[in-house]
């Protein structure tokens, strides 16, 4: 149950991005359904193997060139979902980031494991 919750404060979430960020647009509820579980697939998929392909340069910057990656696979992601748009890098940068601090926040308030 609380897998199901998480998916959709996670959806939820993307459409708050998408009112905090012009940039970042998003179809309707659906689309943020769909576009929540490919995101969620593509961090626990790809997201481990560049982590690891990138470590020299996620070292040297002390871990902050994860932020680079989190914006690219949003990015990534807006590129092959109908109806989930982001205007560049610098719209999935700053998204990818509102989107993992917002839905953390409230998966943290709503679920209890």
């Amino acid at each position: 149950m609380s897998l199901l919750l998480r998916w959709i404060i996670n959806a939820l979430t993307l459409l708050l991005i998408s009112h905090l960020f012009p940039s970042v647009k998003v179809a309707g509820f659906g689309t943020a359904l769909i576009t929540a579980l490919i995101l969620g697939l593509v961090n626990a998929v790809i997201r481990p193997i560049l982590i690891l392909i990138t470590l020299p340069i996620n070292i040297l910057t002390l871990g902050l060139f994860t932020f680079v990656i989190n914006g690219l696979l949003f990015w990534f992601v807006a590129s092959f979902v109908k109806g989930f748009d982001v205007g560049g890098f610098w719209s999935a940068f700053w998204g990818a980031l509102a989107y993992s601090i917002i839905s953390f926040l409230l998966s943290m308030l709503l679920v209890s494991d």
